[in-house]
């Protein structure tokens, strides 16, 4: 696939302390195949959906053993300047830009609302090489508890338009990239537990929703919630063994009418 444009989703990965587990949970749910570990870049280890690259899997950086979760990375033209906005508009650099060989530059971060994702000026590697196909990432959701923070740092961060949901049960906001939506935002609430971090909740596409929830929890994961159907597919929230939060969705099984949006900006 080509370079994404500035602000779209171009790459997932994510830290596990038991890399063999987690290549083993992912390879019998998502049928992901893995390369070898590159010891230059910390073992990086790259996941494939029928042959493209669509995640990796890292083993956690010292200092930063603990919780497992989903990383998501934006492409930027010019990481050190989108660094530079995170902070103006109220989001901290957690890593500063830091070039890897010739595959690009990455950087992460947390918005104003805590939630953890990436920079990706790509190099050699331009992210994501197959979207929306069995295995691969297909949508992400921002769930955070300060709404009104995310709802202000997105836009002013990527050349985002926001449009509200109409729905009294949720709050949720989508931002759209051109003519594309490419990132929600999911209000936390009460049935979300207070030791519950906020977080990005990554989708990865999958043939049959059920046969995915039934590998997962068979491999040691954790249902929260679904499966259930949508306008947008069938989809299920769950937890890997190691903690780290995730979505499956069948894009191809749709139930219902679109919801209404109203445009905010």
């Amino acid at each position: 696939m080509a370079v994404q444009p500035e602000g779209a989703p171009c790459w997932a990965d994510a830290m596990f302390g038991d890399v063999e587990g987690a290549k083993r949970f992912y390879g019998g749910v998502l049928g992901w195949t893995f390369g070898e570990a590159s010891s230059e870049h910390g073992n990086y280890t790259e996941a494939y959906a029928d042959g493209k690259a669509v995640a990796a899997v890292v083993p956690p950086m010292s200092g930063n053993e603990g919780h497992s979760q989903w990383c998501l990375y934006f492409a930027t033209q010019d990481a050190a300047a989108t660094a530079a906005r995170v902070r103006s508009a109220g989001g901290e650099v957690l890593m500063e830009p830091m070039q890897v060989g010739d595959y690009g530059t990455m950087c992460l971060a947390r918005d104003p609302g805590g939630v953890v994702f990436g920079l990706w000026q790509a190099g050699r590697h331009e992210g994501f090489e197959a979207m929306a196909e069995p295995g691969a990432y297909c949508w992400a959701e921002v769930f955070t508890r300060a709404p009104e923070k995310s709802d202000a740092f997105w836009p002013a961060l990527f050349p985002y338009r926001a449009k509200q949901m109409q729905d009294d049960a949720v709050d949720f906001r989508i931002f759209d990239l051109d003519d594309r939506s490419v990132l929600g935002r999911m209000k936390m609430g009460d049935e979300f537990p207070p030791e519950v971090d906020p977080y990005m909740n990554v989708y990865f596409t999958v043939e049959d929703c059920d046969v995915a929830v039934s590998r997962a929890t068979e491999l040691g994961g954790v249902l929260r919630f679904g499966p259930m159907d949508t306008p947008f597919g069938r989809f299920a929230a769950l937890s890997d063994p190691q903690g780290a939060n995730f979505s499956v969705i069948d894009i191809t099984r749709t139930e219902g009418e679109m919801p209404q949006t109203t445009d905010v900006g």
